[in-house]
């Protein structure tokens, strides 16, 4: 095998998995032998990505939606490859993004309202996982219509939050306003059990500016007055997850994460929160995959500041950089500079915008990848032939 292909989503137009064969079609019409490797930094994509790999399996259940509503919501159970012969192996790893039970998609733009919206689907699929024999987690908790602090979760998990007479909050961010104690005494012991890395790659901590209501709560629908309730609800959950859990999340890079649902993760479940391209690459065996390879091709919708701080194409190409192996990029856009792609590990960056106009490459991303790998494969090869 020479050519690795190693491509992220193409936000609205493509999955990592289509765009990988996308590229592969087209390095193939030229005759290069390539092997496929959907990324993801732990965002949109994450389940999709360890579907492709030997011995992983989907699950679907139906769990509660952001808004309170019944939505099918899937995620991955990997099992050792092979399975051993046991009637009923136990899978080793559940693979499980947030946003497909308690993501922004889900909630219609005039309903999104983050004083109500819930978690607890995430913590729904936590405990079917957990409750199939799963051993460990790997969770994606990016694109949530949440700003509930992981509340809804560790609810759903068995965890009582409690108001100044014992009752049981509501679930959404705005009824933390009540919180009084933190019962953590009931929580599934399979899911204590369990070992869980989070993909996280925003570090803004729970409160102030940078934080999960001000920061984010207005692009999930919180008006001005929402955004200051919020933030004084988070950090009631904050004094009460340090009096009664004794952990200190308030200040912890990456705890407002998806609303502060990374603070709920590291107090509720003791989960760490690890760089998610990194995470993802390690689980799928990306090194072991770049030393059969000569040379990278990965991808992404947009190659822009952000993929600098550590999204997967850009870590991918850092890493083929330093195993001797020239990186290449096929993007919807690119607005980065020449200099700034070469830093970052690239040789070249080709993207879909040759080909044609801005919208036509959001509806015909998948020909139009094929296209453009095929249009550049000679170059992909001699670089492919001299690494």
């Amino acid at each position: 095998m020479k050519v690795l292909v190693a491509p992220c989503t193409f936000k609205g137009s493509l999955s990592a998995r289509r765009a990988a064969a996308a590229i592969a079609r087209g390095l193939a019409a030229a005759g290069l032998e390539t092997a496929e490797l959907p990324l993801s930094d732990g965002g949109e994509g994450l389940v999709d990505c360890f579907l492709a790999l030997p011995g992983a399996e989907r699950v679907e259940i139906e769990a509660t939606g952001p808004m309170g509503r019944p939505v099918p919501a899937a995620y991955a159970l990997l099992f050792p490859s092979p399975k051993p012969k046991a009637q009923s192996p136990k899978p080793s790893v559940a693979v499980i993004e947030m946003a497909a039970s308690s993501g922004l998609p889900l909630v219609p733009e005039a309903e999104r309202n983050p004083m109500l919206a819930t978690t607890r689907g995430f913590g729904e699929l936590i405990r079917d996982a957990a409750r199939r024999g799963a051993r460990s987690l790997i969770l994606g908790i990016g694109g949530s219509a949440t700003v509930d602090g992981g509340s809804g979760m560790a609810a759903a998990l068995g965890v009582r939050l409690l108001d100044d007479r014992g009752r049981a909050l509501a679930d959404g961010g705005g009824a933390l306003e009540k919180l009084s104690r933190i019962d953590a005494g009931g929580l599934d012991p399979a899911v204590r059990a369990l070992d869980i890395k989070v993909a996280c790659d925003v570090d803004s901590p729970l409160l102030g500016p940078t934080g999960a209501a001000r920061m984010f709560g207005p692009q999930k629908g919180a008006t001005p007055e929402m955004v200051e309730r919020l933030e004084a609800a988070l950090a009631r959950l904050a004094d009460r997850i340090r009096l009664d859990l004794g952990r200190e999340v308030a200040a912890l890079p990456g705890a407002g994460a998806a609303g502060g649902l990374g603070a709920g993760l590291v107090a509720f479940l003791g989960a760490r929160l690890v760089p998610g391209a990194d995470l993802v690459m390690d689980a799928l065996g990306f090194d072991q995959r770049l030393r059969s390879a000569r040379c990278l091709v990965t991808g992404e919708g947009a190659l822009d500041a952000q993929s600098l701080r550590g999204k997967a194409p850009v870590a991918a190409a850092r890493r083929a950089a330093r195993a001797g192996a020239p990186a290449v990029a096929l993007v919807g856009t690119m607005r980065l500079s020449a200099e700034e792609a070469r830093q970052a590990g690239l040789h070249r960056v080709w993207q879909l915008a040759e080909l044609a106009p801005a919208a036509e490459c959001v509806t015909r991303a998948e020909e139009l990848l094929e296209r453009l790998s095929r249009t550049h494969a000679a170059e992909v090869a001699g670089l492919a032939g001299g690494s």
